[in-house]
This record gives C-alpha cells, structure tokens and sequence, in this order.
C-alpha cells in the first residue's frame, strides 16, 4: 500500500488527539499511523479511523521508518527528538516554540507564505497560535494595500495553557460558586513567582515578563509575524490576556494601511475571497464572530471591522478561531497537506 507513515509526537495530549483527528481526513494517503507519547502515557489506546493504536514511548528509534513526524510535546521534546527523527528521513512539523525563529527553519501558515516550505532542512515550525490567526486574516488585506502598523489585544482560552490549566479554572469556578476556598497553581505563567485565579478573570500575563514589560507570548507574535510576512517594518505591539473561556482565541486588533484608498467594504471583499477566512460581520443583524461559535471550526473568522476615527489609514477588526485547530493541529496537518501538493515529499514505499 503506497502512502505515508506518519508520527504524531504527543498523541495524548490536547494538540495531539486534535491532529489525530485532523489527520484522519487528510488530503494525501497515510499508510500508517505512529503515537509516541512519554512513558507515564504509554500503552494507552488511541483511535484512528475506527482502530485502536496503542501508544509507543517516544526513543531515538522510534521514527525508522517515518515519512512524517507531527510534535506537539513541549520544546524540550522537540530539541531532543526532532534532529532524530530527521536523521531516519522524517520531515518534521514542530508544532512548539523550539524552532520558530531559528533562520533555517520556516515558520509557515499555509495560506500565507506557502513558497517557505522550498527551503527548509528537515524540520518546519508551526507558529504560535495567537499568531496564526492574526496573520491569516491579515495577509489579504496586507497584500491589497500594504501594512504599516499592527497593535493587537488577545483574549486567550485556558485550552491554550493545556488541559490541567481547565481543570483548574473548572474546580476554581465550581469552588467560588460553592463559596469554598480554592486554589491557584498554574496560571499566568508554571514559572513564574505568583499564580492567579483565572475562573471570573482576566489575567493581562502570558508567559514570563522580559525586562522591557513585555511577556514571552508578546514578543512571539511580534517577532513571528514579521517573519512569516517577510517584513521586519511592520510596526507591532502586543497585549496578550489569558481570559476564562475553554476554546477559541479572539482578538482586538488595530491596523494602519499604506494604500488611503483602503475601506470597510473593500476590506470586507478581500476577506470574503480569502482562503481559510470566514466574513462574520453584519452590525445591523448583531453578526460577529465569537469563541463558542468557532469552537471546533477550522477557519479564521472576522468582524467587527470599521474605520477608526481619527487616522485615514486605521481599521479596527475581531479576529477568532479554535486555537486548537487553526492556531494548532489544523496548521500542522495543512501543512503536510501544502507539502505533498507541491510534491516537496515522497511517502518511503515509492522513494
């Protein structure tokens, strides 16, 4: 049977079970499907088109054979595995921050920069998820007319710090409706010095603080879009806010043009042709996109876009999607998917 065998690295966890599930409809023909999880997850059973795969400890040598290998692990799993799994001829996509901004890897969004797929080494970086999002919605109007300055707010869902992250805003809820004490131990940052309830919340903190104020999440949208559009010009700041909802990212986000001839309507036109974009915006009707209905959808859905009121240049619009599909898994398969359209990889039963 011709096709190709396939890792998912990380299977157990939140991104994993997505891409399992994202890689059963998949646009090019899988012979075999591998889970690698660690060792405290190994042995358990995963489905894949009805059958029952049981899950492997990730080692060195668990990618003989691999054509390609998705991580969605941590970074460190990633820094450790991922030069193995090259090594046995796998292409990797990471799917963590392990490699983003490293110059010989491209950090790709299929409908965005597709041609950065030519030129890697072996692995490719899958971008954060925040970020995805933004750039998708973004680089259809950038190449219309141009794009000078971006500052973006996000409301981030919990699933994006994992899922022990909401079981704890689940039991802080269940706790402080109960009128009970409850407990903070995971959000903003694992790393940080304090933790804070994210249940009735918002928590203006998202990774770790650098000493210019500005958090780790922060920095990674700034710096990924600038090298994802291949532009480093691009004037952008980020605010990045953890808020209590499970699922979909959305975002506030101020643009400024360099074509005046920009509009609402134009804006709304080039969106409604974009791939991987879905237009919700009718303020008469009350239509704008929100997290719930993007939960389990893979587009990038937009509204809620006017001209700002003092700048000829300014747009404001809403920017939501599933981080665990579009902002994660569903990235990841697309681009396996963009990879074997352009014939960039050959599944090992025909090499």
């Amino acid at each position: 049977m011709n096709g190709y065998s396939v890792a998912v690295v990380g299977a157990t966890g939140a991104v994993g079970t997505k891409i399992i599930k994202m890689l059963e409809n998949a646009a090019f023909p899988i012979k075999e499907v591998r889970l690698l999880s660690s060792k405290r997850s190994a042995g358990k059973k995963l489905v894949f088109k009805d059958t029952e795969i049981e899950v492997q400890e990730t080692t060195e040598d668990s990618f003989s054979g691999i054509d390609i290998a998705l991580f969605s692990a941590g970074g460190d799993i990633s820094k450790k595995f991922a030069p193995e799994a090259v090594k046995h001829g796998a292409i990797v996509i990471d799917n963590t921050s392990a490699y983003r901004m490293d110059p010989e890897v491209p950090l790709v969004v299929p409908e965005v920069n597709p041609e950065a797929l030519e030129k890697h080494s072996g692995i490719i970086a899958n971008p954060n998820c925040s970020t995805i999002q933004m750039v998708a919605a973004l680089h259809p109007i950038r190449k219309a007319f141009g794009l000078d300055r971006v500052i973006v707010s996000t409301y981030q869902a919990v699933s994006g710090a994992g899922n022990s992250a909401l079981k704890e805003m689940y039991d802080q809820a269940q706790q402080m409706m109960d009128d009970k004490p409850y407990e903070a131990n995971i959000l903003p940052a694992g790393g940080d010095k304090k933790h804070f309830p994210i249940a009735f919340n918002a928590l203006p903190q998202i990774d770790v603080f650098d000493e210019k104020g500005y958090t780790k999440e922060e920095w990674k949208m700034t710096n990924e879009t600038k090298k994802i559009m291949g532009d480093d010009a691009i004037k952008l700041s980020a605010t990045c806010v953890r808020i209590p909802v499970a699922y979909g990212h959305s975002e506030s986000v101020y643009i400024e043009v360099k074509d005046t001839t920009a509009s609402v309507e134009k804006i709304r036109d080039i969106l409604r042709k974009a791939p991987g974009v879905t237009l919700e915006d009718d303020p008469s009707e009350q239509m704008y996109p929100t997290a719930l209905t993007a939960e389990n959808k893979k587009d990038v859905f937009v509204g809620r876009i006017r001209k700002d009121l003092d700048d000829e240049a300014g747009y404001h619009m809403w920017i939501v999607s599933d981080n665990l599909l579009k902002g994660a898994a569903w990235n990841t398969v697309q681009i396996a998917e963009k990879m074997h359209e352009l014939n960039l990889i050959q599944p090992s039963s025909i090499k």
